[in-house]
């Protein structure tokens, strides 16, 4: 038999890698510029079309809207997969691998919904402790706008299912996967990746929801790093959202207290 010459041979498929600590830095701010311009979308047609004078106070009137919100959270979604789906294409990796978009055992999924509802109550109680208020006054603004507009409905997905999908596989899905196999290694990047996802939650302007944010962004990242499974934090990052947005809606009501 003959040998087949280098010529004749198939070409040589190059491996699948994962990106780095830079690599992973430079996609993300791509994948929250995507993001970012998304929601802008949005402002900007809800903007346009009011019909009223363009002006700073209309602006702001369009970004606090309850369905402004709404639209431009379920906008980014979109976005952001385009723009991660790139950066996993390019490193010729799969999508839901890559993002940890897989199952878990029954032994995570009780874990981390114990661990959230321990986590929730001891900021509860910190909270009445000093004085602070359970709901930022943003939520309760949002909230209110979108039951006058009727669309309370759509600010819960949004809220519920959009934010909790889209933040989920950027920072727990993206942001750690990369930083993770970098010299971070994996307790440094389930903190910075908490750190950049607090930092995406600005519109609080509160230091102790800022902290609140962070702790669950470790408690996140720790479970993450535990199942390796987004589906898990997406699933308690849902699960907060929805219990935070049905106490802002009893706190509207004056059922309780801020």
């Amino acid at each position: 038999m003959e040998t087949p010459s280098p010529t004749d041979l198939p070409p040589a498929t190059k491996p699948p890698r994962v990106w780095k600590f830079w690599g992973t830095t430079l996609w993300g701010v791509l994948a929250f510029a995507a993001m970012s311009i998304g929601q802008l979308t949005v402002v900007a047609f809800q903007v346009i079309k009011s019909g009223e004078p363009i002006d700073l106070g209309l602006i702001v009137k369009s970004v606090s809207s309850g369905t402004t919100v709404a639209l431009s959270v379920i906008m980014g979604l979109p976005a952001v997969c385009l723009a991660l789906w790139l950066a996993i294409r390019i490193a010729r990796n799969s999508f839901t691998d890559y993002l940890g978009l897989r199952g878990t055992s029954w032994k995570n999924w009780l874990l981390g919904t114990v661990a959230l509802i321990v986590l929730v109550g001891a900021w509860e109680v910190l909270a009445k402790l000093t004085g602070h208020k359970s709901a930022p006054g943003f939520m309760l603004d949002v909230v209110n706008s979108s039951r006058a507009d009727g669309t309370l409905w759509l600010l819960v997905i949004a809220l519920t299912a959009g934010a909790a999908i889209t933040e989920e596989i950027l920072a727990r899905g993206f942001l750690y996967r990369g930083w993770s196999e970098s010299f971070l290694r994996p307790v440094g990047a389930i903190v910075l990746s908490s750190l950049v996802w607090t930092a995406m939650h600005a519109q609080y302007y509160d230091p102790f929801l800022f902290s609140q944010v962070f702790s669950m962004g470790l408690l996140f990242g720790y479970l993450r790093h535990r199942s390796g499974s987004t589906w898990l934090t997406i699933y308690l990052h849902a699960l907060n959202n929805f219990a935070a947005t049905v106490q802002t809606l009893l706190i509207a009501n004056g059922v309780i207290s801020p």
